[in-house]
């Protein structure tokens, strides 16, 4: 069976390795697979530093698809995937998240009549304002075999009509690289020059439209946030297009320390180590939820409730008042006590190939 893996941006790299990592671990199987990056990342901290640090093969191909509107990107990715699906035919299309380049490949391999298997298929934040959204329902409207993270996950794609013989609850692909990189964690230079300790400072990242594309409003939660955290210091890796709102409202603060986006292994230890982090980020909620770290999430709905009715996250929205609260009620120790979700246990990949190999 010949597989061809897409990858395009930060959230799925962490989603490949492990699924790589198992395939080559079974070569009875008889799975090859051939990696796509599609390029949607293509800054060194967004993309080759996550190959090198979790061990991903070098892609076979890079589209280069770059930056772009959303329809510029999708198209760009889209018109160059067709070009490599028909230049090395597949028997499965393998898509993983939501992010532009799923949605792009998805629909390329459906035309060229190629099956297409969706890992972490069925979330939804039922939000059409955000494009990732989007990009879900129309995956999972042309999807063959369904991956999913969540009872949750299984429900949506039930309603939409979906027979369960499709639906394969798996688990969570994006433990699996928690649980891998467990000992292998590194200590960012930050936390030396901000001489941090353990459990003493927070962290930040923020990067969706509605947060940081307002500039006084993403001025407005910067001072929310340095006032409620007191004396400890908040280190937000700063995403690109935050970067570029920053650079428009002259901020400066001694507790918020801004730094360059961070690799895996750094970014997994900074959260780790934190007493709490701020985000709006949907793959920060599910690493939070299995460390076990307080999260509070800067939206008003979210695709992994799972990480709310279960786990450490609380969503927040634009309210500011609950904000401050919440950071203060994270100092004083009055945070709720999650658990880790169902099959939520670092073996997702295995169940996966388990099944790739039936197909």
């Amino acid at each position: 069976m010949t597989v061809t893996i897409i990858a395009g941006a930060r959230p799925n790299f962490m989603k490949i390795a492990p699924l790589i990592r198992e395939i080559q671990s079974r070569p009875e199987d008889n799975i090859h697979f051939r990696l796509v990056h599609t390029g949607q990342h293509y800054h060194e901290n967004l993309s080759q530093v996550f190959f090198n640090e979790l061990g991903i093969p070098q892609p076979d191909v890079n589209l280069g698809s770059g930056s772009g509107t959303q329809a510029e990107q999708t198209a760009k990715i889209m018109v160059e995937f067709e070009k490599e699906l028909i230049a090395n035919p597949s028997d499965l299309v393998i898509v993983v998240g939501d992010v532009n380049s799923t949605m792009a490949c998805s629909i390329v391999a459906k035309k060229l009549n190629t099956r297409v298997a969706h890992v972490e298929a069925g979330i939804r934040s039922f939000d059409l304002s955000m494009p990732e959204e989007i990009n879900r329902m129309v995956t999972d409207a042309i999807t063959d075999y369904f991956f999913t993270t969540s009872a949750f996950a299984n429900e949506n794609l039930r309603k939409s009509g979906i027979p369960a013989t499709q639906i394969f609850f798996v688990g969570n692909i994006m433990i699996d690289s928690l649980v891998w990189s467990s000992g292998k964690l590194k200590q960012p230079a930050v936390f030396k020059t901000q001489h941090l300790n353990p459990h003493n400072y927070f962290v930040a990242t923020l990067h969706r439209p509605s947060n940081v594309d307002d500039s006084e409003n993403l001025k407005r939660i910067f001072q929310v946030i340095e006032e409620s955290a007191g004396d400890m210091k908040v280190i937000m890796p700063v995403h690109p297009r935050t970067a570029k709102m920053l650079s428009g409202i002259n901020w400066t603060s001694d507790k918020i320390i801004l730094i360059e986006p961070l690799g895996y292994l750094e970014f997994i230890y900074l959260i780790s180590n934190s007493l709490g982090v701020i985000t709006d980020s949907g793959g920060v909620q599910e690493e939070t939820t299995y460390l076990g770290i307080p999260c509070v999430t800067l939206r008003r709905n979210t695709e992994r409730p799972e990480t709310v009715t279960q786990g450490t996250n609380e969503l927040i929205g634009d309210d500011y008042p609950k904000l401050r609260e919440s950071i203060i009620g994270i100092k004083s120790g009055k945070w709720k006590r999650g658990e880790i979700p169902e099959l939520w246990d670092g073996k997702t990949a295995k169940r996966i190939v388990d099944i790739l190999s039936r197909i």
